[in-house]
Parts: structure tokens; C-alpha cells; sequence
């Protein structure tokens, strides 16, 4: 993130761009992605890795034992014991992957940062942040590079005649059911990843970009044709499969909360845009998103529910970007797990589950909750 704007404009901003004329295309039901045996689905998210050159970039807000040798290379290591612990099925990274401004060279930096995943041959799917952009290639230069690396699922827009649309890196990935089971051929739980922008482009309006109407038209007739699906034959389901949200900046109603309210810690303000695009209202009428998660605001990494909606951070992940020295990095896990009976086997997802671990001597575990379940939303979750 960079500086906070201190204005803040509650209007819908519908009525200031214009949406492109277009017609969405779905993507192909391939299921890259699939729960695992164990009935379970597991993401990690890592937030604001900040990476620029290695081991030559020093890391901020380090206690003064930390300071020497400390670099990048601290930022890939923590990847790197956190793939190790958790062994998640897909990894998320949410924006500002590479500090452009600290970055020599932007190829380099972006292969730099991404690595660890890429060696550990986890399907892995990154959106942009305000700061990725900011060295040697364009913002659809960015994305077009993270978009040809190796066991990336991430893509630059829906395909034709989907692509006018604003941003780059506004896709959608589908988790197909366990392999053999009654489900296998739905997708129980969708991903949508989303492009908040960087900086505002309207002269009158300051701050940070904001997720547009074209893009959320997108998400409305994505989420509508996957609920479509969902509930038609064959294995018709009743409700709409739980959906996810990934994307950079946080948006306004982050602002609601308080630490009577939310799990985790809020350490810095809501470094949202200053208008209020409606993104929120789309999702709660769309009724499959349980959860979003962004990052920007590394000092905040809290949950809490509004409308029916979970809104969390990752927490800030990379050395190289602003911290609080004495407060740990940290990533954050999300879990998803399904139904199960003797008669029917592997069912539809029956909760999701959070927790966050700190790059500690020994990755500690904090703030575990239940983030949705078909019973309860929200809930501490007392971990075994």
C-alpha cells in the first residue's frame, strides 16, 4: 500500500463509468482443482510479499537482531515452511507480489517471488496489488507474465468475448467434487479472483482504484451461470455452492468492525478507495460468497461478518514491505470441508474454516474460527 487518502466519498460510483458493451463467456469445467480424498480443501493466502531483488533488498520493521542478513530471501524461506507445514491445494498470493518501485528488473523479481511455489508444484493463482506495476512492465504486462509461468492457474481476463473489461487478472477457478464421488462433476466450491486496481484514474476522486461495473457484472453472470449449474441435474443441489473472494485492496465496509466484532487485530485504518463502488452489494445479492481476502493493510490481519459475508486480511506476508517490528509475519489458511454419510458418501461443503500462522520457531497457529458452516458463521474454533 502506499499513503492513506483522507477522503472518503459514500456514493455509488455506477454512475460515474460507463460499463463496456460485452457478452461473458464461462470457463471450461475442467476442475484443475479438486477436494482431496480426505474431503477437505485447503488454501493458503499470502499477502504483500513486497519482493523486489533478493537477497540484496534489506527488510523493514525488523527487530535490530533481525536486521543483518535479513532480506527477501527471509520472505521465500517463509513461503517456503509454510507450503512445507500446511501442504494446501492451491496457494493465493493477494497483490503488491513485487515492490515495483525497489524492483531492477520486473521479470526477474516476479520469477524471484513466485518460485517457492512453483518448485513445489502446488497449483498456485495470483491477483495484483498498487505496487506491482511500478517497475519495468505495465500492469497487463504483469499479469501476462504471471499468466505464462509454470503451475499457474492464474489467468489475464475471462476469454473473448469476455475481455472488455476493466483490470487485468478478473478469472474464476471451480473446485470439483472428490474423485469418484457422487459430486465429482460439480464444482463445490468457486473461486473468484479480481483486479482492485492501483490508483484512482478520475482527476476529482483521489486514492485507490476500486473494482468496477464491468467487472462486477462479470461476477453477477459468473456466480448466476456456476448457481445454475449447481442446482440442475444431474445430483441437483438445493443451495448455491459456497464462494470465495480474493482480490487487494479491502473494500469500505471493512470500516465496520471493531475488536468487540472481528478475530485478529486492527493496527492501522481501512486503506480502501475513497468512493464505494457497490462490490459488496453485488456480492450479497449473488448470496454464494462466505468470504473475502485481501491484503494491502499488513498491520491488520482481522475476520469479521457483515451481512452474511466474512471480510478478512491475510496479514502482512513479505520482509521487504512495512511491518511492526516484534510483530511476526504471517500467512493465512483457509479450509474447506465437506459432508459425509455412509449412504452417499462425500457430500457439498459443510463449513469453512480459517486460521493464520506467524514465521515464528514454530509457525504458531492463532485466531482459528469457523468462517461458515451450514449451521453457524464466525465462530471460534478451538483447534486439536
Amino acid at each position: 500500500m502506499a499513503s492513506k487518502p483522507s477522503l472518503f466519498l459514500s456514493f455509488c460510483f455506477f454512475v460515474v463509468v460507463s460499463v463496456p458493451s460485452f457478452v461473458f463467456a464461462a470457463n471450461a469445467n475442467s476442475y484443475p482443482l479438486r477436494v482431496g480424498r480426505n474431503g477437505e480443501f485447503k488454501i493458503l493466502q499470502v499477502a504483500d510479499m513486497h519482493y523486489a531483488d533478493g537477497k540484496t533488498t534489506p527488510c523493514q520493521d525488523v527487530l535490530p537482531k533481525q536486521v543483518i542478513g535479513c532480506s527477501d530471501l527471509n520472505t521465500t524461506a517463509f513461503v517456503e515452511r509454510m507450503i512445507q507445514a500446511e501442504k494446501p491445494h492451491l496457494i493465493v498470493f493477494t497483490g503488491d507480489n513485487i515492490f515495483g518501485l525497489d524492483a531492477t528488473e520486473a521479470t526477474k523479481s516476479l520469477n524471484a517471488a513466485f518460485a517457492a511455489a512453483i518448485s513445489s508444484k502446488i497449483p498456485w493463482a495470483a491477483v495484483l496489488g498498487n505496487h506491482d506495476q511500478e517497475s519495468t512492465l505495465s500492469r497487463g504486462g504483469v499479469m501476462k507474465h504471471i499468466v505464462g509461468m509454470k503451475r499457474t492457474l492464474s489467468q489475464l481476463n475471462p476469454p473473448p468475448p469476455a475481455h472488455l473489461i476493466d483490470g487485468f487478472g478478473n478469472y474464476n477457478l471451480e473446485v470439483g467434487g472428490v474423485e469418484g464421488s457422487r459430486l465429482q462433476n460439480k464444482s463445490l466450491l468457486n473461486l473468484y479472483f479480481l483486479d482492485s486496481g492501483d490508483y484512482s484514474t478520475v482527476p476529482s476522486v483521489l486514492g485507490y482504484g476500486w473494482i468496477k461495473p464491468s467487472q462486477q457484472l462479470w461476477f453477477q453472470r459468473t456466480s448466476e451461470k456456476l448457481q445454475r449449474t449447481y442446482k440442475n441435474k444431474p445430483e441437483a443441489q438445493k443451495a448455491a455452492a459456497p464462494g470465495l473472494a480474493y482480490f487487494h485492496i479491502p473494500l469500505p465496509e471493512f470500516e465496520s468492525f471493531d475488536s468487540s466484532n472481528f478475530t485478529g487485530v486492527r493496527q492501522e485504518g481501512i486503506s480502501s478507495a475513497s468512493v464505494n463502488s457497490g462490490f459488496f452489494t453485488t456480492m450479497v445479492a449473488a448470496g454464494d460468497v462466505k468470504a473475502v481476502f485481501t491484503g494491502h493493510d499488513h498491520l491488520n490481519d482481522f475476520c469479521g461478518e457483515l451481512t452474511g459475508i466474512n471480510l478478512c486480511y491475510g496479514g502482512g506476508f513479505g520482509y521487504h514491505a512495512y511491518g511492526k517490528a516484534g510483530w511476526a509475519r504471517r500467512a493465512r489458511v483457509v479450509v474447506a470441508t465437506l459432508e459425509k454419510t455412509k449412504k452417499e458418501g462425500w457430500g457439498a461443503v459443510k463449513s469453512i474454516r480459517t486460521w493464520k500462522r506467524l514465521d515464528d520457531q514454530h509457525l504458531t497457529t492463532i485466531d482459528a474460527q469457523v468462517l461458515w458452516s451450514k449451521s453457524s458463521a464466525g465462530k471460534p474454533l478451538l483447534m486439536v
